[in-house]
């Protein structure tokens, strides 16, 4: 294989991109929206024969060429993306693959964390990296706390609050009010216009108030929309789909280790990705013996508050408007010169209105 060569493929090449979604159309999949590193292995006539690439610390988009199936090209791309992450620091791996493929990947030293039905396998380089996140969870618990300690039932929410409104804190304060304990777990990802240790802060302080709370953070199981790979799926629909069942089939990995009985949800009256998520999860929680209840949402001037309106409430400075939909602690932090960073970029942001 010495005629091989692999390089990395910048966003300018469109010669060489075109030639990367041809093979990976023949593979019934197309490049994914968001990647950060693309490489092609080279034939010597410099014909683009494989490709594969990464997206923060995960690697999607695998493809050889039929005429070179067989040859191990493949583990040659593999090594030199884990090459690249490991030099980026990133040494906690994942990837995205079809059914089909699992066994190849094992072989290659990455571990199933959890499937979706004929669909697609999540998967990890480390043998017990899930194990170890779980104890992890137990241990963001107080002292001498245990599922079975808990009076009354125990709940979920995984929320982003990108940033905490007061329909957040209304529904924290709901399911608070109906459990014995509340594990709240905060997306981790720093794919939002609000920095994650804002956001953690900002529901930190605005449920201080709150009894019975266990916080923590998401890490990398809890998967994101930008995480999620969507390059196998057909369309937007089905793309939704396969993100809320890998979701559910993670999270009840996670709810039988910390005895979490219930999983709450905002009503979702105007977001319908989030609506079609919410109506999967109350779907196919239950058959896991996992209730899932769907708060509706808190409401201000007959609207329902969402993190959207107050973004917008945000990129264009009013003030006025911003007090009615968030906590004092919100506001509070937003008003100070701490938050110019953060305000700057909602309010260079072309569109903060999520969908």
């Amino acid at each position: 294989m010495s005629e091989y060569s692999i390089s990395e493929i910048y966003p300018g090449d469109r010669y060489a991109l075109s030639q990367i979604d041809r093979l990976l159309a023949q593979e019934g999949i197309r490049r994914d929206a968001n990647l950060d590193y693309i490489c092609a292995m080279y034939d010597e006539d410099y014909n683009i024969i494989g490709t594969g690439s990464c997206f923060g610390s995960t690697l999607r988009c695998f493809a050889v060429s039929h005429e070179h199936q067989g040859e191990g090209l493949l583990n040659s791309i593999i090594s030199h993306l884990i090459d690249v992450q490991f030099r980026r620091g990133n040494m906690h791996l994942f990837l995205y693959t079809k059914i089909n493929s699992a066994r190849f990947f094992g072989d290659l030293g990455f571990y199933e964390i959890a499937r979706v039905d004929e669909t697609l396998v999540f998967m990890e380089n480390r043998r017990n990296g899930f194990e170890s996140y779980i104890n992890r969870l137990k241990a963001d618990a107080p002292a001498g706390f245990t599922p079975s300690s808990a009076s009354g039932r125990v709940g979920a929410i995984v929320m982003n609050a990108n940033p905490f409104t007061l329909g957040h804190q209304y529904l924290v304060e709901k399911a608070a009010a109906a459990c014995g304990v509340l594990h709240l777990f905060i997306v981790s990802e720093d794919a939002s216009l609000v920095p994650f240790a804002v956001r953690k802060r900002l529901i930190r302080e605005g449920t201080a108030h709150i009894p019975g709370i266990i916080l923590h953070d998401s890490g990398p199981y809890m998967i994101s929309n930008a995480t999620f790979p969507s390059y196998f799926l057909r369309d937007e629909a089905s793309v939704i789909t396969g993100h809320a069942k890998l979701d559910i089939q993670t999270f009840t990995k996670i709810a039988a280790a910390l005895g979490i009985s219930v999983r709450y949800v905002g009503e979702e009256p105007t977001s319908e990705v989030t609506g079609i998520y919410n109506t999967i999860m109350a779907q196919d929680l239950p058959k896991a013996g996992i209730a899932c209840e769907i708060i509706p949402r808190k409401t201000a001037g007959g609207a329902a508050i969402s993190a959207s309106t107050v973004r917008t409430c945000l990129k264009s400075g009013d003030w006025e408007a911003l007090r009615a939909l968030v906590p004092e602690t919100t506001l509070r932090y937003f008003m100070s010169a701490e938050a110019e960073p953060v305000l700057k970029k909602i309010r260079a942001a072309g569109n903060v209105i999520h969908y």
